[in-house]
């Protein structure tokens, strides 16, 4: 199983971006996505995080600003982030609970992360 996000960049104070993360190979499900970011010299944390079924969870710091979405058709994760601080420049990874085939389990996998850079 494959996770490739893109769409990370260099934006100013108050831009936008939208990520996205595609999950490939030997795929049965998919249960859980969501996007984690580290900064430099911190752990990494949770920013976003959305179930099958559309449920999402945010950290405190993004609410009102990021939404997480997803295609379940192409097993794809989006996370749009407006009104951006330098506070939110990261690396930013998405995650994925997959089930590669029938009566398995559901495992966690990690794209490889896209750099998030908000400054003037």
């Amino acid at each position: 199983v494959q996770l490739q996000a893109y769409g990370g960049g260099l934006v100013q104070p108050g831009g936008s971006l939208r990520l996205s993360c595609a999950a490939s190979g030997g795929i049965f499900s998919i249960n859980a996505m969501g996007w984690y970011r580290q900064a430099p010299g911190k752990q990494r944390e949770l920013v976003a995080s959305i179930t099958r079924v559309t449920s999402t969870n945010y950290a405190d710091s993004v609410k009102g600003r990021f939404t997480i979405s997803r295609d379940n058709a192409k097993n794809t994760v989006y996370l749009q982030m407006n009104s951006l601080k330098p506070e939110d420049t990261a690396v930013y990874y998405c995650n994925a609970e997959v089930k590669r085939y029938s009566g398995g389990y559901y495992y966690p996998y990690w794209g490889q992360g896209t750099l998030v850079t908000v400054s003037s």
